[in-house]
């Protein structure tokens, strides 16, 4: 078995286009079905169902639900973009401004050209529902069944990046109420559900997709005992 922390290390988002031929297996699709199903969830309330969509007419249907961005998002999001490796290494953080110019040439809005020709050109498309309903006990707000989400999808990234297959969060569309109302209409999902997230699954058309990723080192954010203390512990 493939070394779990190389793996997590490996594991990075396919932002470009999937090959429409290449169909994933419903073998593995199952796979990393499963893989979300066992992650752990705030007093295994399992608050969560997911919408698997291939039918490519569905596909088109969502990808072309247009979405606004207000402005206040776009300025927040463009605080965590930088403009060349060099800033990026050096900041640590965030991530490198390479929306691929192939997919935007022709649109007159980059962002939902985007994002039509990114979802149209998936194998499968992944809608991942949170039931409010199963809110965990003595959790303000649900916070804990929210954490719980977010294993979910890393259960299922990790599960997909074992097998070969791309995964790319689909961040862009936000979540106003007019987009959310139009999914739930595609799909028939009932008024009470919540989306968590949608994520693209296919096998990228090109293997040359792959860019800087950066982390913090890991002095930069472990504390032992105290915090600011970045001394090793003595016991480990």
């Amino acid at each position: 078995m493939e070394d779990l922390l190389s793996l997590i290390k490996t594991r990075q988002s396919s932002r470009g286009l999937f090959d429409t031929n290449r169909s994933i297996s419903k073998e593995d699709l199952n796979k990393i079905l499963e893989a979300g199903g066992w992650a752990p969830t705030a007093h295994n309330m399992q608050n969560f169902e997911i919408v698997v969509v291939d039918d490519p007419k569905i596909l088109e249907a969502i990808g072309n639900v247009k979405i606004t961005r207000p402005k206040s998002a776009i300025e927040e999001n463009n605080n965590y973009v930088s403009a060349s490796e060099e800033e990026l290494q050096s900041r640590k953080s965030g991530i490198l401004n390479s929306m691929p110019s192939a997919i935007t040439e022709h649109g007159k809005d980059p962002l939902y050209e985007y994002l039509r020709k990114s979802i149209t050109a998936t194998s499968v498309l992944l809608i991942v529902m949170y039931d409010p309903r199963k809110r965990a006990p003595g959790s303000e707000g649900d916070f804990l069944g929210k954490i719980s989400l977010g294993c979910v999808m890393e259960n299922m990234w990790l599960m997909a990046h074992s097998l070969g297959i791309g995964l790319q969060i689909v961040s862009a569309v936000g979540y106003s109420d007019d987009y959310e109302k139009q999914i739930k209409g595609i799909l028939g999902i009932p008024e009470y559900f919540e989306r968590a997230y949608s994520c693209r699954l296919g096998y990228p058309v090109s293997t040359k997709g792959n860019y800087l990723r950066v982390r913090r080192d890991l002095e930069d954010y472990t504390h032992y005992n105290h915090f600011g203390n970045n001394n090793e512990s003595k016991k480990v």
